[in-house]
C-alpha cells in the first residue's frame, strides 16, 4: 500500500508521533468510518450520476410512504417480495426512475392494477406511465422484486446483506447499506434528498424459529403453521432516510425499560442473542445514559413515537434509525481500545454512544447530498466529546477529542463534487469533530454553543439539508460569519499555522496554510495570562505588560503552531 505524505510543522501542540502504518491501521479499524464503497474521481460515470442526482425522474414526485413485504430463505441466502411506493405528483411527467442493483432483478410493476412497462440501466430502472399523473394527486405503484443480493463481505464497511451462524448455528443475518445505498437489496428511490415523509411499513417472514427486528414499533407478529413462518410487521411512523431501514433476523430476547425524557417517556427496547441477555443488561445501561448526554446538548430525542432500540448484529453496528445495531462485543471502548490513546475512550462503549448520536445528527438531520456526509459523521464524532463532557468532565472531554487529532490524514477534501454519488475523505470524523470543538472556542460562549446545536436540531427537524443550510445557520446565530472556516477544514486539506515571533515584551503572529480571508481568534497564554488574538495572513504585534517568559497556544483551537526565532536570537 502507498500511503499518503503527510506536511509536517514544527508544533508545540504535539501529541506525540507515531507511524503513518499505524493511523492508516486505526483507520481501516474504526468500525464507524462506513465509507468503503465510496467513489473516486476516477471512477465516476454515468451510474454515479444516475444514482448522485435528482434526475428528472426522480424530481417530479415527492416520496409519502414505503410499503416493503418481504420473505427471506436463510438456507438459499434469497429474498423475494415487493415494495408500493406512495407518492406526490409534483409536477407533470411521464417517466419515474426506481433503483434496484444488480443481481436482484424486478419482475414486474403495476399501477391501477395494470402492469408498467419499464426499461433498466444498470441499476436504474425507468417506469413508463400511458399519460402524466395529475398535479397534486397521491399515487402507488408496487414492484415486485426478487433474487439472490449482494452478500457483504466486510459489514458493516461494505454493504449488502450478511448471512452469519450464531453459537448455537441458528440463522443470524443482517442488512447493511451505507454508501452502497439500500438499492442493494430493496427497490427504492435511493437518493438522500427525499425522505417518506410518512414513515415506511416493514413486513418479514421467515423460518418459525427466527425473530425479525426492524426500524420503529412491532405492529404484530403472526405464525403460519402450514409454512413454518412468521411474519412480522414494524412500522415507522416518522420520515427515515433509505440506508437507515434495516432487517436483522436472528434468535432474539426482548427487554424493555423507560426512559424519563424531555420528550416525556421514551420506550428503550433492546434485542439480542438469548445467550447474551445477562450481557447485555450489564452494557446497555449506556443506552439511556446516552440519550441522557445528547438531549442536554441536542435536544428531544427525534423518534419518540417509534422508540429507541438497540439490537445485536453479526458485524460491529450502524445508526439505523430507532434501530441502532450493536455488535461491540458486550465492551467499553471500540473492540476494546481507545481510538484517542488517552485513557477516556475506555470510559464508553463507543458503538453505543457514537451510533446513538446519529440519531440527531444523520437521522433527524440528514445530508440532501453524499457529498455532505461529513453532517453525519462531523457531528456524530463530536457527539462522543459531548457524552465524556458530560458525564465525566471538561478536560476528560478535550483530552478525548484532541487525542483523536492523530487519526487525521488530510489526503483530501472532506467535500467532494456534488450530485456525483461521492463521498469525501473519512477525515470528515476526526477532523470533522476537532473543526466543531476548535469553532465552540472561537465563539467562547458555551451556552451560545449549546444553544445552536440545539438549534439546528429544531430548525432541520426532520429534514434533509446541504452544508450551506448548516453553514449559514451556525454564522447567524453565532453571530460570526463561519464561511471561511468552513472552507478551511471542509473544502481543503490544509490545517492553519500559527506562526509567533516574540523579541522582548511583544510577539509577532499570523497564520500561515490558510484559504483566502480565513482570521478567526485564537486564545493564547502569556505569562500565564489568557489573551485572545485574531490573526490574519499578515503580521499583527501584541504587546505584553511586562517580558514575554512563557507564550502557549490554547490546545483546543485546531491549528499547528510554529514559533520562529527572535530577531535578538538571529
Amino acid at each position: 500500500m502507498n500511503l499518503p505524505k503527510r506536511k509536517s510543522y514544527v508544533c508545540t501542540q504535539q501529541l506525540g508521533k507515531i507511524s503513518w502504518l499505524g493511523i492508516m491501521a486505526a483507520v481501516a479499524l474504526c468500525g464507524v468510518c462506513h465509507l468503503a464503497a465510496q467513489n473516486t474521481p476516477s471512477s465516476f460515470d454515468n451510474q454515479n450520476r444516475l444514482r448522485g442526482s435528482i434526475t428528472a425522474e426522480r424530481a417530479w414526485w415527492n416520496l409519502q410512504h414505503y410499503s416493503l413485504n418481504i420473505e427471506v430463505f436463510p438456507e438459499e441466502k434469497r429474498i423475494e417480495g415487493s415494495n408500493t411506493i406512495t407518492f406526490e405528483v409534483l409536477k407533470p411527467h411521464r417517466t419515474m426512475q426506481i433503483d434496484l442493483q444488480e443481481p436482484l432483478e424486478i419482475s414486474r410493476i403495476t399501477f391501477e392494477g395494470t402492469e408498467l412497462e419499464f426499461r433498466r440501466d444498470g441499476n436504474a430502472h425507468f417506469v413508463m406511465f400511458e399519460q402524466p399523473l395529475e398535479v397534486g394527486s397521491v399515487q402507488q405503484v408496487e414492484i415486485f422484486y426478487g433474487g439472490v443480493p449482494i452478500e457483504s463481505k466486510n459489514p458493516p464497511w461494505s454493504g449488502g446483506v450478511t448471512w452469519a451462524k450464531d453459537q448455537h448455528d441458528k440463522h443470524f443475518i443482517a442488512t447493511t447499506c451505507q454508501g452502497i445505498g439500500a438499492s442493494v437489496w430493496w427497490p427504492n428511490k435511493d437518493h438522500g434528498y427525499d425522505e417518506p415523509d410518512q414513515g415506511v411499513d416493514i413486513t418479514v417472514t421467515v423460518p418459525e424459529d427466527l425473530v425479525v427486528v426492524a426500524n420503529g414499533r412491532l405492529i404484530s407478529s403472526a405464525h403460519n403453521q402450514s409454512k413454518a413462518t412468521t411474519t412480522f410487521v414494524w412500522k415507522v411512523t416518522n420520515p427515515i432516510n433509505n440506508y437507515c431501514v434495516n432487517v436483522n433476523i436472528g434468535d432474539y430476547v426482548n427487554f424493555v425499560e423507560t426512559y424519563a425524557g424531555e420528550g416525556g417517556p421514551l420506550e428503550m427496547s433492546y434485542w439480542v442473542l438469548r445467550n447474551d441477555r445477562e450481557a447485555a443488561e450489564r452494557q446497555f445501561k449506556e443506552a439511556p445514559r446516552s440519550i441522557e448526554a445528547f438531549e442536554h446538548w441536542f435536544g428531544k430525542y427525534p423518534f419518540y413515537e417509534d422508540s429507541f432500540k438497540l439490537v445485536q448484529v453479526p458485524y460491529l453496528g450502524m445508526e439505523h434509525q430507532s434501530s441502532v445495531t450493536y455488535g461491540n462485543g458486550f465492551q467499553n471502548g471500540y473492540r476494546g481500545r481507545d481510538l484517542s490513546e488517552t485513557g477516556v475512550g475506555m470510559l464508553f462503549d463507543f458503538i453505543i454512544v457514537h451510533e446513538t448520536g446519529h440519531e440527531w445528527f444523520g437521522n433527524n438531520i440528514s445530508m440532501s447530498d453524499s457529498a455532505d456526509m461529513w453532517i453525519h459523521e462531523g457531528f456524530t464524532n463530536y457527539s462522543e466529546n459531548l457524552f465524556v463532557e458530560y458525564h465525566f468532565g471538561r478536560k476528560p472531554a478535550e483530552d478525548y477529542v484532541i487525542g483523536c487529532r492523530r487519526l487525521v490524514q488530510n489526503d483530501r477534501p472532506i467535500i467532494p463534487e456534488y450530485n456525483t454519488n461521492q463521498r469525501g475523505s473519512g477525515d470528515m470524523y476526526y477532523k470533522g469533530g476537532n473543526m466543531l470543538h476548535s469553532m465552540r472556542h472561537v465563539i467562547n460562549d458555551d451556552e451560545k454553543w449549546r444553544n445552536i446545536l440545539r438549534g439546528l436540531n429544531q430548525e432541520f427537524w426532520h429534514q434533509t439539508v446541504s452544508t450551506e443550510q448548516i453553514e449559514s445557520f451556525i454564522s447567524e446565530h453565532a453571530e460570526i460569519d463561519f464561511s471561511k472556516f468552513f472552507d478551511q477544514y471542509l473544502r481543503s486539506t490544509k490545517i492553519p499555522v500559527f506562526v509567533y515571533q516574540i523579541d522582548g515584551n511583544q510577539v509577532t503572529y499570523h497564520y500561515d496554510n490558510v484559504v483566502e480571508g480565513f482570521s478567526y481568534p485564537i486564545e493564547v497564554s502569556v505569562n500565564g495570562n489568557p489573551t485572545r488574538l485574531t490573526p490574519g495572513t499578515t503580521q499583527s504585534i501584541h504587546t505584553s505588560d511586562s517580558l514575554i517568559e512563557s507564550f502557549v497556544v490554547n490546545r483546543n483551537f485546531y491549528v499547528d503552531v510554529k514559533s520562529t526565532p527572535s530577531f535578538s536570537d538571529e
